[in-house]
């Protein structure tokens, strides 16, 4: 059956799954489900007998396990080993597969020691193995401490050279942490409690063959099934280990079949590698190319960028990574004057800034608002050359009206369960661009709401307080339910109303020189708790344009952002036909 392996290569390296990472951009990271599921069917495959041939001149596994008892018989007599209880033979309805000629099912008790003690003297050296140091590949190697004996016979489990131990914790050993101890200082090791270990009986089987076998996506999935113990702290029973059906095959084809799975294990190391490499030459590419765009000073070299781009437009952005790029610099040349061409009739920046100062004069002198600082003119001249000549940079706080920050009493983790009850937003209720009222805190009832810290559609929210790569995200409120508030960890502003259009400004805090001023003035002692204080928010700064222009490019990025969600949308249904396509082999492989 490697014909199933060989004839899909393909498939296995264009399955992909694309699992999200938080953060800014929210960039899809790229996982080889096709490599994966290769590496789970080689040892599928392995364990059934369906990856080498079998050879009839081969000792039939019977007479191995005839052999493997003496040799048990003689430890006993010897007293070297105690006598094992004895097991119920295997039922009918315990087989999970037909086995080929030669082969038989056994158990591991039958056949080996399973949790074996060591022998040796105290100041002899030894290895010593915690949990980190075992992989989860077949072929991975442990890494190993120096200790002496008499450090670590105590309180840990023993292993020896040859012995293959198996996580028996949750997670580690559904991640299929394994290994077959090798290098072992004098021969004898210990290491994390957290493991069963298997010792075969004086080269009476293949260790890499039992290895491959704890590996194997049957043992795993049913091993999961009897853990036992809490969430979080759920173990496999060595009763398990010891009773579970065993295929065992000839000796001679144990060590065929374990030299294939090498062969073949370092066919999708290297399938691996080659798709890592072709992921990151294509997502330098993409960065390279879409990086021009920003760069470029007239719209001729502009129009002449983008030509390039689109003339390649299906082979440039066909992961998710590249579209989230794609969707960043699309904001970030929004906010830069190049998304859309300038309009000399547009009414011009100052007066609508003129407007703006009027309204805020009159609230300053009525008592409703303090003055704010301003950029200074070197800082004005500096980032205005950026812009096309039309626009003017200006501070957040100059087009603001009113800023606060809201209220955190006291709340039950549940969501507010309608709009009749009030509720105290989450931060995670802001987003990038994106608002997510279902995400609050239910205010307890011996508490009384604060109507003043109510969200209302036309808020701007940025967070305030949190780890790093939370902090200044931002948000406008486009629709919202009654009855939520902001908490204190959310800073709340409302915009000057003379026309400046909210979902512009929301743009600018997402991208640009706005993005990157918020990001260098985070403060905190450590990146797991970090702040922006609301007047380094205020000075935040803002290339402002004509307000016809801000409308023609929210307009713009609502086109090119729906392009990206299509492409998006395409993306993950040929990902999904391909993660399809790679279940159906292995299932018909090992049928």
């Amino acid at each position: 059956m490697p014909e199933a392996i060989t004839d899909n290569l393909d498939l296995w390296t264009s399955a992909l799954l694309v699992k999200s990472t938080a953060g800014r951009g929210n960039n899809g990271k790229l996982e080889a489900y096709g490599v994966k599921k290769l590496r789970e069917l080689i040892l599928e495959l392995a364990v059934r007998g369906k990856l080498v041939s079998q050879d009839a001149s081969d000792e039939p596994a019977s007479v191995l396990l005839k052999r493997i008892q003496a040799e048990k018989a003689k430890l006993i007599a010897e007293g070297k080993i105690k006598k094992d209880k004895p097991l119920p033979p295997i039922s009918n309805d315990e087989i999970p597969f037909e086995l080929p000629k030669g082969w038989l099912w056994t158990t591991l008790a039958s056949i080996s020691l399973v949790n074996p003690r060591n022998n040796a003297e105290d100041n002899s050296p030894a290895s010593f193995v915690p949990m980190t140091m075992i992989g989860t590949k077949f072929n991975s190697l442990h890494d190993q401490e120096a200790r002496l004996w008499k450090e670590i016979k105590q309180g840990f489990t023993h292993f020896a050279e040859g012995d293959i131990g198996v996580a028996k914790i949750t997670p580690c050993f559904e991640n299929s942490k394994a290994c077959v101890f090798s290098g072992l200082l004098s021969g004898v090791g210990a290491g994390t409690t957290e493991l069963h270990i298997v010792r075969p009986l004086n080269a009476t089987l293949s260790p890499r063959f039992v290895l491959a076998y704890l590996k194997s996506p049957q043992f795993l999935l049913v091993g999961e099934t009897r853990m036992t113990g809490t969430a979080g702290q759920k173990r496999l029973p060595k009763e398990f280990v010891e009773s579970n059906p065993f295929p065992l095959p000839p000796l001679p084809e144990q060590h065929r079949i374990v030299a294939k799975v090498d062969e073949l294990m370092a066919l999708c190391d290297q399938l691996e590698q080659h798709q890592t490499h072709s992921l990151e030459a294509h997502q330098t590419l993409v960065e390279a190319l879409l990086g021009t765009l920003t760069r470029v000073e007239s719209q001729q070299e502009f129009s002449a960028a983008w030509a390039r781009i689109t003339s390649h437009f299906d082979t440039l952005f066909t992961t998710e990574a590249s579209i989230d790029q794609l969707k960043q610099t699309i904001l970030q040349l929004a906010v830069m004057g190049k998304l859309v061409p300038q309009d000399p009739n547009d009414e011009p920046v100052r007066m609508l800034l003129e407007r703006v100062s009027e309204i805020k004069v009159g609230l300053v002198g009525e008592g409703k608002l303090k003055g704010q600082k301003v950029l200074t003119g070197n800082e004005q001249q500096t980032a205005s050359s950026l812009f096309p000549s039309n626009w003017q940079l200006v501070c957040l706080g100059d087009l603001v009206s009113v800023m606060d920050a809201g209220w955190s009493p006291a709340c039950q983790p549940e969501p507010s369960p309608n709009d009749a009850e009030w509720g105290v937003l989450k931060t995670t209720a802001v987003q990038v661009m994106q608002y997510l009222q279902e995400e609050n805190k239910v205010l307890p009832h011996d508490k009384e709401p604060k109507p003043q810290y109510e969200v209302k559609a036309g808020d701007i929210l940025i967070t305030r307080a949190g780890p790093k790569n939370r902090v200044a995200i931002s948000c406008l409120v486009e629709a919202t339910r009654p009855r939520l508030m902001i908490s204190d960890k959310i800073i709340r502003f409302h915009l000057v109303e003379v026309g400046i259009y909210e979902r512009y400004i929301s743009l600018c805090l997402n991208a640009g020189v706005t993005a990157e001023y918020l990001e260098a003035s985070k403060s905190g002692m450590a990146e797991s708790q970090m702040n922006i204080s609301q007047d380094k928010l205020r000075l935040a700064p803002i290339p402002l344009c004509p307000i016809n222009e801000q409308h023609r490019i929210v307009a713009k990025v609502d086109e090119l952002m729906a392009l990206c969600d299509a492409l998006k949308a395409r993306f993950a249904d040929a990902q999904a036909i391909q993660l399809h396509l790679a279940d159906a082999i292995v299932e018909q492989a090992v049928c």
